[in-house]
């Protein structure tokens, strides 16, 4: 039986050749021409393995309007991007990498694309919460999925269901976080926040089973629910 770890590796070789007709085709790149030199842009033109690591960050995170075509380019280099960020080496806000896929149209890529760009996420996800601590927070991980998806439940399943020293250490790092972010009540994920989340989080914390929060962290957590 493969391994979280092993099935994210198997997941991300499959989007490479998912993705390769577009990422290894020939491309017109089209670029802001003050943030990015010529060189710069032949390389991004090339095959997109080829295309050097210290590009793939401002490629991640740069605003649509500094590309001719940005959701061409973006799906073109979502295998680098998204290799970088599953294995902790892209030091991007995780939330603005999800905002930028939905700006890109993810969801109306070709149906092999989406499968496989979701089966990495899936693997990802199971392979951050058996690892405390590892090369990723889980709520930034849960925040880039769950965005990209338009779907919070599916993840807060697999994370009630993952009954794990790794996973419970996991939720109390991310408790920390959000319980003192000003109204968690009305939280709400991406960088431009897309997704509501408060609510359903609230509803998930409290239908957990009992010993998976701490005793304080459970009073706020039920004080917010309540009051």
């Amino acid at each position: 039986m493969t391994t979280p770890p092993q099935q994210l590796r198997i997941a991300l070789d499959a989007l490479d050749t998912t993705f390769a007709p577009h990422s290894e085709s020939p491309f017109t790149v089209g670029g802001c021409t003050y943030c990015f030199t010529d060189a710069d842009l032949e390389a991004l033109a090339g095959p997109a393995r080829l295309v050097p690591d210290r590009l793939i960050p401002s490629v991640a995170a740069e605003s649509t309007d500094h590309w001719g075509d940005f959701a061409a380019l973006y799906r073109r280099m979502t295998p680098r991007i998204v290799r970088l960020l599953t294995t902790g080496r892209l030091h991007v806000d995780h939330g603005l990498i999800a905002s930028r896929l939905l700006e890109a149209d993810w969801r109306d890529w070709a149906v092999p694309e989406q499968r496989a760009l979701e089966r990495v996420w899936d693997a990802w996800w199971r392979s951050v919460l058996r690892e405390h601590p590892g090369t990723d927070h889980a709520a930034r991980v849960l925040e880039t999925i769950s965005v990209s998806t338009g779907r919070l439940s599916p993840w807060l399943a697999v994370w009630a269901g993952t009954r794990t020293e790794a996973a419970d250490r996991h939720l109390g790092a991310a408790l920390d976080g959000w319980l003192v972010t000003p109204r968690f009540a009305d939280l709400r994920l991406g960088f431009y926040d897309e997704l509501p989340a408060g609510p359903e989080l609230l509803s998930w914390l409290l239908s957990l089973e009992e010993g998976r929060i701490g005793a304080a962290q459970l009073a706020e957590v039920e004080r917010l629910a309540y009051s």
